[in-house]
């Protein structure tokens, strides 16, 4: 089985009905939401000449895991099984057996600039990232431009309309608390979580402390660590860790935090560092999922305070960091000492300004439309 999870309409339903339409004669979508599609899972009255079953936010089901186990043990060699949801399935627990060694997990992504432009995949680890020239002129920057304003959710991306962008992210959020969490979360207070995304977006990129949440929403420390990681469970924000190294004095403690959708970040400054982050987070759950690499994200800071923004790693074997600076062009003195002390194989400054590309010793200093054709 394929398990597809990812945020709200960020395309999941419509992957898998194009995976059906394109590899089986007939394929049955069942959505748990729906009343009659609802009656056919529970009595597993199944078409008989369907190659695929699409089951789509199954896990509201309280037996969910057991239910899928049972039907892919009996039916493995009848039907494919796909199945798909806006919360994590790889880490939902609702008790029952194990589905190990059944499925695979894969994570769905908002569109990203090199998906857009239609780049061939060629991304090998521990090697140089490999650009992509512009040489019909611009089109990279403004599929980039694009992407930063309307971000990477189908809807508002393709419709590229300022209207349909304040709607996606008010429904988008106000379905996501009051329909998803509230359906599957045991929390007495709503109202309070969604004060608690509203507080999220202006605290991007910088270290996450809930100490000083708990004042503003007037809740237990406790509380608001579950708040947080339900919210991170249905792909509302994620977090990225520091890197740990003996050879630096590293900080182990509070993690940055990023959202799913960098659309919805005022501040311009936080949301290219979001954005940056996401196309690097996309392209290393690409590397563990598609090509099975113990491939990860983090970011550097020591106790001195000298911080560079991201750290990707193979098996924790740094690999390439990226600072990321909204207009400066003045070398990072914390990525390049990061470098050096790490030993870094590959090092990128990455700036807003389209048109920059040079070497400045170890580093590579490189316009943002330009990097991000080089990841997945």
């Amino acid at each position: 089985m394929v398990f597809i999870g990812g945020p709200r309409q960020v395309g999941k339903t419509t992957l898998a009905r194009l995976v059906g339409n394109g590899n089986y004669k007939k394929y049955a979508y069942l959505n748990w939401d729906n009343r009659t599609d609802r009656k056919t899972i529970l009595s597993e009255e199944f078409p008989a000449d369907a190659g695929l079953l699409i089951f789509d936010e199954i896990h509201k089901y309280k037996k969910w895991k057991n239910y899928i186990k049972g039907e892919y043990d009996k039916h493995k060699e009848r039907f494919d099984i796909i199945v798909t949801g806006s919360a994590r399935l790889d880490l939902y627990r609702r008790g029952g057996d194990s589905l190990m060694g059944r499925y695979h997990y894969l994570r769905l992504h908002p569109f990203s600039l090199s998906e857009v432009i239609g780049k061939k995949r060629d991304i090998d680890v521990f090697k140089e990232l490999v650009f992509t020239d512009d040489p019909k002129g611009n089109k990279a920057r403004k599929i980039f431009d694009e992407l930063f304003i309307f971000g990477g959710f189908p809807e508002p991306f393709l419709k590229k309309d300022m209207r349909t962008l304040r709607r996606f992210h008010m429904e988008r959020l106000e379905r996501l608390v009051k329909e998803d969490i509230r359906d599957l979360e045991s929390v007495r207070d709503i109202s309070a979580i969604q004060i608690l995304v509203e507080l999220l977006p202006p605290k991007v990129g910088s270290l996450l402390s809930l100490n000083s949440m708990t004042e503003d929403l007037q809740v237990t420390y406790k509380t608001v660590a579950h708040w947080m990681d339900i919210l991170e469970k249905f792909y509302y924000h994620y977090r990225i860790y520091p890197y740990n190294a003996k050879t630096i004095r590293s900080l182990k403690k509070e993690p940055k935090m990023y959202l799913w959708d960098w659309s919805q970040i005022s501040d311009e400054a936080a949301r290219f560092e979001n954005i940056i982050a996401s196309h690097l987070l996309k392209t290393v759950h690409y590397l563990t999922d598609i090509e099975g690499y113990k491939a990860e994200l983090f970011f550097l800071r020591d106790i001195e305070s000298r911080e560079t923004d991201f750290l990707v790693t193979i098996d924790r074997k740094p690999w390439f960091s990226v600072e990321v600076k909204l207009s400066s062009l003045e070398i990072s003195k914390p990525l390049k000492y990061f470098s050096d002390k790490l030993k870094i194989p590959f090092n990128y400054q990455v700036v807003k300004k389209e048109g920059i590309d040079y070497q400045y010793e170890n580093i590579r200093v490189i316009s943002a439309d330009k990097f991000l054709s080089a990841l997945i």
